[in-house]
C-alpha cells in the first residue's frame, strides 16, 4: 500500500529521467518494481492480497495528494492488474521468468496509458513511462533468475 501511495505522490510534482533523453513521472520505478512485485504475491497468496493492497494504497494516496492523481491510479491498477492476472494465467506454465515479463510488459503498457491520460490528459510522457517500468522489470526478471540459479 505505501509504494502505490509514495508511486503516486512522486508522480503529482516530479519528473525524472529514465534514458533515451526521456522523463516520466517520478513514481515511475515504484510502479514498474509492483508489476513484478504484484506477481509474487499473486503466485504466492492468490489475487485478492494484491487487489487489498492496490486499492489501500489508493485510497492512501487520496488522502495524502491529489484527488485526480488517486483516480488515475485506481483506474489503471484496476484494468493493468486484470490483465496483469490474466495473462500471467496464460504464461505462467511457461515458468515465472516467462510469465512475469510477458504480464509485465502487456500490462505496464495499458497502466501507463490509462493513468497518463486521466493523470495529465496527454500521453506526452508515455515512451518515458514505458521504458522506466521496463527497466524495472528487467531488474525484477534478472533478480528472479539469480535468486533461482542460486538456489539450485
Amino acid at each position: 500500500m505505501g509504494m502505490v501511495a509514495l508511486a503516486n505522490l512522486l508522480s503529482a510534482s516530479l519528473t525524472v529521467p529514465v534514458g533515451f533523453g526521456l522523463v516520466a513521472p517520478a513514481g515511475v520505478y515504484l510502479a514498474g518494481l509492483l508489476f513484478a512485485l504484484r506477481d509474487l504475491i499473486h503466485e504466492q497468496s492468490g489475487p485478492l492480497p494484491v487487489l487489498y493492497a492496490l486499492f489501500g494504497g489508493i485510497i492512501l494516496s487520496g488522502l495524502l495528494g491529489s484527488d485526480q492523481i488517486a483516480a488515475a491510479s485506481a483506474a489503471a491498477f484496476t484494468a493493468a492488474e486484470l490483465i496483469d492476472t490474466a495473462v500471467y494465467a496464460c504464461t505462467r506454465r511457461h515458468g515465472p521468468l516467462v510469465a512475469v515479463t510477458v504480464s509485465n510488459l502487456v500490462a505496464l503498457a495499458v497502466d501507463s496509458t490509462l493513468f497518463l491520460l486521466i493523470a495529465f490528459g496527454s500521453l506526452a510522457m508515455a515512451p518515458g513511462q514505458f521504458v522506466g517500468k521496463v527497466w524495472m522489470t528487467v531488474l525484477a526478471v534478472f533478480l528472479l533468475w539469480t535468486c533461482r540459479r542460486w538456489t539450485r
